[in-house]
């Protein structure tokens, strides 16, 4: 397995996309172009970030420039430059959350979920491709696109960098008019829920905590708590389909007393 830094190294070039911010509920309320830069320097023992918005008519803020010469703990890298970073702990009286980023095929995927006193407060969509390449952007998820059984592979990696841990699940989404079931199964685990889609938004509340998913553009989605219950375990997730058939998603795992536990890799398949 290829070391944290590496990982990192698979984000270098200049990202070409925007910044979309949305409401609790997914609804869109801006959008802003922005350029992100990764630079190796010094044989690439250094990474140089920068991050340029150009908020449409207003005066473009100032230039973000980062340098990474070691990662934090809260950062953690997959083999092919998927990550994710954020809160080491629940925070119920300030702010908490996370980022998660997705690359594949000279595109970009990422999040940023952020809530406020245990709250969800504001998500942000973000959009990227290489520049001088033209791979499209993928239309907006729909729930009949995750309509089936899905095969996954999960690799689980750990703040501590103990080994990661490898496992298999099946996820089986059904629906009746609007009514959308989902069974999930991992070893001797099996869990179904049932909700009602409303638009491109579903709550399902057969968990530890009742859930929110939301269908995004570019074959995006969010599975949130709306509210983050103390001394309860939960997870912030979030998706991209990256083909008919295959999906990725990305979740961090908090236990009951709001500590991070992991970050999962999910690889699926339809079948």
């Amino acid at each position: 397995m290829r070391s944290q830094w590496q990982n990192l190294l698979e984000n270098l070039g200049i990202w070409d996309g925007s910044f979309t911010q949305l409401s609790p509920l997914g609804i869109v309320e801006k959008d802003t172009p922005t350029v992100v830069t990764f630079e190796g320097r010094d044989n690439n023992q250094t990474v140089y970030q920068t991050v340029q918005r150009f908020p449409p008519g207003e005066t473009p803020p100032p230039i973000l420039e980062l340098e990474y010469k070691s990662l934090h703990r809260n950062l953690l890298f997959f083999d092919n430059g998927h990550f994710s970073q954020g809160s080491a702990h629940y925070n119920p009286v300030g702010t908490f959350g996370g980022e998660f980023g997705f690359i594949h095929e000279q595109r970009r995927l990422r999040f940023v979920i952020l809530y406020q006193k245990g709250y969800l407060d504001q998500i942000t969509l973000i959009r990227e491709k290489l520049r001088d390449t033209t791979v499209p952007e993928r239309p907006p998820l729909t729930i009949d696109q995750l309509l089936g059984t899905w095969e996954g592979e999960a690799i689980a990696l750990y703040p501590d960098l103990r080994p990661p841990n490898y496992t298999r699940s099946t996820l089986s989404i059904s629906r009746e008019g609007n009514q959308i079931t989902q069974t999930l199964k991992s070893g001797d685990i099996s869990l179904t829920s049932t909700t009602t889609l409303e638009g491109s938004r579903l709550e399902f509340t057969g968990g530890s905590q009742p859930v929110q998913v939301l269908l995004l553009p570019d074959g995006s989605s969010t599975t949130t708590p709306i509210h983050v219950e103390s001394r309860k375990p939960f997870f912030l997730e979030v998706g991209w389909l990256i083909s008919p058939t295959e999906r990725l998603r990305l979740i961090r795992s908090y236990d009951a007393q709001g500590a991070w536990q992991r970050l999962s890799l999910v690889r699926e398949r339809k079948i």
